[in-house]
């Protein structure tokens, strides 16, 4: 396992939206590091591979002289390319073994998963950590449906290697996935959609160390 529950506390996932332009964004990732975000996936579906590769490269120099870990969403050739920590894939995307294979051993791989049995497939194939849900809905993704608490439970009690929620997670509703089992919380709008964006990282930090406790 290249991750641990720790560092996946608070898992910030970027969101250009609302950022003015890239260097915006990257004040707003810095903030996020600063304010205890120790996962940074950096979150892009609209750029072309070029563009994406520059971002990335910044990306991770930003996260490495800050202390984060750097995750690619979705492409594990920028992530090789760039140099990032790892990748994070959905169901979707490049099967996991395929990814495992080509990561090598050391580079961290991120799974989403939706139930069980999905989530012991991702592990049996070298997944080092899974994001479950949607845990609430979400504007994010559209296609995200929500799961069961129950579901997210069985996740987290089914693997070995760290589960964090993601989908919808907001500081009003983040309480209600103590007791699921969970090393920490992945967050977009949560932390970029903030005027404050330490600040939201600070308060959501505090919560994800709390549903991280066993009661």
């Amino acid at each position: 396992m290249n991750i641990t529950g720790e560092q996946l506390r608070l898992y910030a996932v970027t969101d250009r939206t609302w950022a003015a332009d890239e260097d915006a964004l990257f004040r707003q990732i810095e903030a996020a590091i600063d304010g205890g975000a120790s996962v940074v996936q950096l979150r892009e579906k609209d750029l072309d591979e070029a563009a994406f590769l520059a971002e990335a490269e910044r990306f991770t120099a930003l996260c490495r002289r800050k202390g984060a870990v750097s995750i690619i969403n979705d492409s594990v050739e920028i992530a090789l390319r760039s140099g990032a920590d790892g990748v994070h894939l959905g169901q979707e995307d490049l099967e996991a073994g395929s990814a495992r294979r080509a990561l090598g051993p050391d580079r961290i791989l991120g799974v989403s998963a939706h139930s069980v049995e999905e989530a012991l497939r991702a592990q049996a194939v070298g997944a080092d950590y899974l994001g479950v849900g949607a845990a609430f809905v979400t504007g994010t993704k559209a296609d995200a449906r929500p799961i069961s608490r129950e579901t997210i439970r069985a996740v987290a009690a089914a693997v070995d290697i760290p589960v964090v929620a993601i989908g919808g997670i907001s500081r009003d509703n983040i309480l209600e996935l103590k007791n699921c089992g969970l090393d920490g919380a992945a967050v977009v709008s949560a932390l970029f959609a903030q005027p404050d964006v330490r600040t939201a990282a600070a308060e959501l930090r505090q919560l994800c160390d709390k549903i991280a406790e066993e009661d």
